[in-house]
């Protein structure tokens, strides 16, 4: 029976008075009571309470009546749309579009306005085009409405041309069509036309509006106009514009983004009012100009003296800057901080976190809230493999990577130039190989970062030949690109090939910097190339205007103490425009090792003593000098002096890679699962070698024991168990590559020339200074290192 007319009245009067007040307590009360008491539903009521819902942004419910209406108005569906195109699903309006037409109920001027606002939240070009030929076919395409739609729907899509062919073709444009247009161009980083545009539209007699500004400052900040940026300040000023919050906060920011801290402290300190996004955009401007101190301060006072709650926004800037500053104590109350938020599940801030933590250092944390982390994204993957490639867990980043690919999440860009690095710390060619391939497939090998982390894997995996290929195929080459080659070739000892490049670079008319300098001394360091060295160190102040540093010193005493020209290399360091530091002092030390200048030695084993050694390679230096010489006593006092001073001696370990696992050794190793087999491979090596001619070289090991001792020592070098570990496990012919984290000392060098005549195998060794190529008996370095 239908409802009474009077009853009816009642209830659409008390429905409209709580659309009116968006009472949604008495909404459902009336809709409650309606239930109870009428069996037929009202189609009219139930419009009501749909709007009424809608009004209250109840969309499911408002969703529910809606369908159970039995024809709707094409006003209804134009509401229910415009809640799902401004509270979302997207989607939903977009298919409740599709209904309508389906339907039969005709779209109209403002239908259209909503679903395209759907449409490009979702960038649904496809549907939008769509959406576009049915506005066109109904003749609504050149209503102000729904024209201004369609440029902002193709202009948020990066379709601009489209966007601006339409703009161009309005009969009527109002400031929001304007603000369309420059919000799109701004939008992709067209700061000039965006600005252009707002010129154009003021000669057109249209003021811009608050909109219009706070639409074009992301992009003049991005850009650093600086002077746009001060002609939109002084405009908002006239309008009074910069008063709001949202006009001041987009002020700042831009300002922020224009390295010009001071205007926009003073704006923030003048707002009236402030939101979380204005101290969000303070904050995080201090922080992008390496103001970390400064953000920390503002910080605090964010949550002490104005007890605003921060977004996750700003306590990424935070966290940044503690990351930044290596603040471990204050990162970790941050933490604290996030988690007694309820923010800790947000994936931006986790994954901030864990880079924090990486970059303070403490990598087993780092893990620890990977593995805690839930979800993850390729974002969490790539801090965590970069975090252990920065700390010196390479084995463990590839191991993170490898979990990565089975979780199913696509490595991007960012994680190849994480794991590449690794794979050059391990001298994992084949995993370098791997990444190689995956990085072809999904098109980043032409990426120049890419490449040039691929020029130095295959160099220091010992694939110069490969990194020389990949030089050639890139398309462009920045300076980077050209350091990692001439680099790579120097740690191979290919000295004159590196020379040679550097010529090329300086036909092409390019500009080397100071880096390419280090990289090209280094070249001539490790080939013996005085003269070379001599030459280009002048050249580089007196023809290219490149101040020498420290760094280019160390390698100019590294050339001329190698080549054995020690009291040349310390005039050099007298005579330098600057005080000489630990390291450059170390280099000396070094050449005095290898010549065995022992008087000299400990003059310079001295003034690092002074100075504070940096780590326990100095007094190892001298210590081995006063081995060498049979000096046991001296020998033995300097290792007291090292443990008084708590540092403790770096034990020599070596890595082989087989069938992409990657092995570790370290001298005297009794660990491996092979052991055994190791240790009888290599008394069998021994006896072949001696039936050579070789003689262990037991000046090398420094301890005060017997000869046959010692000559068991340095058969089990970590090298040498790296060695005879690929000789079991290749097969017969194969190549061997070993990686070793210190020098390779005098009787090793010796003793794999005899192994590559007994095995027939070229092995490669490459250790903290250069690669050893070692083949038929000889080395590349020519005994130079």
């Amino acid at each position: 029976m239908p409802l009474r007319f009077e009853v009816k009245n009642n209830y659409l009067h008390l429905l409209e008075a709580c659309i009116q007040s968006k009472s949604l307590t008495e909404a459902k009360k009336i809709h409650q009571h309606f239930l109870k008491n009428t069996s037929n539903a009202d189609s009219s009521v139930l419009h009501k309470l749909t709007r009424l819902y809608l009004s209250c942004n109840q969309v499911v419910l408002a969703r529910r009546l809606f369908d159970e209406i039995p024809n709707p108005s094409v006003i209804l569906w134009n509401q229910i749309i415009r809640a799902y195109a401004w509270n979302g699903p997207f989607d939903g309006a977009i298919d409740l579009y599709h209904s309508m037409l389906h339907l039969g109920v005709r779209p109209n001027k403002y239908t259209y306005p909503f679903v395209l606002k759907a449409c490009s939240g979702l960038l649904a070009i496809e549907d939008g085009v769509e959406i576009h030929s049915h506005a066109k076919m109904f003749g609504l395409e050149s209503d102000v409405f729904v024209c201004t739609a369609l440029v902002d729907f193709y202009a948020k899509c990066g379709i601009l041309v489209e966007a601006q062919r339409l703009f161009s073709s309005m009969s009527h444009r109002d400031v929001v069509a304007w603000n369309a247009m420059i919000a799109g161009c701004s939008l992709y980083g067209l700061c000039d036309d965006a600005v252009q545009l707002i010129m154009q539209m003021q000669e057109e007699g249209i003021c811009p509006n608050s909109s219009t500004i706070v639409g074009v400052l992301p992009t003049v900040g991005e850009a650093k106009a600086l002077g746009h940026g001060k002609a939109l300040h002084g405009y908002c000023v006239r309008r009074s514009f910069d008063n709001g919050v949202v006009v001041g906060t987009g002020l700042l920011d831009m300002y922020a983004k224009c390295q010009c801290l001071l205007y926009a402290r003073k704006i923030f300190d003048v707002m009236g009012v402030r939101n979380e996004v204005s101290w969000s955009a303070m904050i995080g401007g201090y922080v992008a100009s390496d103001c970390m101190k400064e953000a920390l301060e503002l910080f605090d006072q964010m949550i002490l003296k104005d007890a605003m709650d921060p977004t996750p926004v700003t306590l990424g800037s935070v966290l940044r800057a503690c990351a930044k500053l290596t603040d471990l104590s204050r990162g970790r109350k941050l933490h604290c901080y996030i988690i007694k938020l309820g923010s800790v599940l947000d994936i931006l801030l986790g994954n901030t976190l864990l880079s924090m933590y990486a970059k303070c250092g403490v990598i087993d944390d780092a893990i620890r809230f990977f593995d805690e982390m839930n979800p993850k994204d390729s974002v969490s993957f790539s801090a965590i493999v970069s975090g252990c490639v920065q700390n010196g867990n390479a084995a463990v980043a590839l191991s993170i990577f490898r979990m990565m690919q089975l979780s199913g999440i696509d490595p991007d860009l960012t994680t190849m130039l994480g794991v590449l690095p690794a794979c050059s710390h391990l001298a994992a060619l084949q995993h370098g190989f791997c990444s190689h391939g995956y990085l072809i497939v999904r098109g980043f090998a032409t990426d120049t970062l890419i490449c040039n982390a691929l020029i130095d894997m295959y160099s220091k995996c010992g694939k110069i030949s490969f990194a020389r290929e990949v030089f050639n195929r890139m398309d462009r080459h920045d300076i980077v690109s050209w350091n990692a080659m001439i680099i790579g070739y120097g740690i191979h000892g290919l000295g004159m090939e590196a020379l040679g490049l550097f010529h090329d670079l300086l036909a092409l008319g390019l500009k080397p910097d100071d880096i390419t300098f280090i990289c090209l001394l280094s070249s001539c360091s490790h080939s013996g190339l005085v003269m070379e060295g001599r030459l280009w160190f002048d050249a580089m102040s007196r023809d290219f205007s490149i101040v020498p540093r420290m760094e280019h010193c160390i390698c100019m005493v590294d050339i001329l103490g190698r080549a054995g020209l020690i009291d040349e290399a310390h005039h050099f360091i007298r005579n330098m425009p600057f005080e000489p530091d630990v390291r450059i002092w170390s280099a000396l030390l070094s050449a005095c090792r290898i010549h065995k200048n022992i008087e000299l030695g400990e003059e310079v084993s001295k003034k690092i003593q002074s100075l504070g050694p940096e780590s326990t390679g100095n007094f190892v230096l001298l210590s081995n000098i006063y081995s060498a010489a049979g000096r046991w006593d001296d020998a033995a006092h300097i290792r007291i002096t090292q443990k008084d001073w708590g540092l403790k001696k770096i034990p020599g370990c070596s890595w082989i890679e087989i069938n992409g696992i990657v092995h570790a050794f370290v001298g005297g190793d009794q660990s491996h699962l092979q052991l055994s087999q190791i240790n009888r491979k290599l008394e069998e090596l021994l006896v072949e070698m001696k039936r050579l001619g070789y003689q262990a070289e037991c000046s090398f090991v420094f301890q005060d024991v017997e000869e046959e001792e010692k000559e068991q020592i340095l058969l089990y070098h970590s090298e040498k168990l790296a060695i005879a570990f690929g000789i079991l496990n290749l097969k017969a012919g194969r190549p061997i590559l070993v990686t070793k984290n210190l020098r390779v000392c005098g009787d090793c060098h010796t003793a794999i020339k005899f192994m590559t005549l007994i095995t027939k195998r070229e092995i490669t060794v490459r250790d903290a200074n250069r690669f050893h190529h070692f083949k038929n008996g000889t080395c590349n370095c020519g005994d130079f290192w």
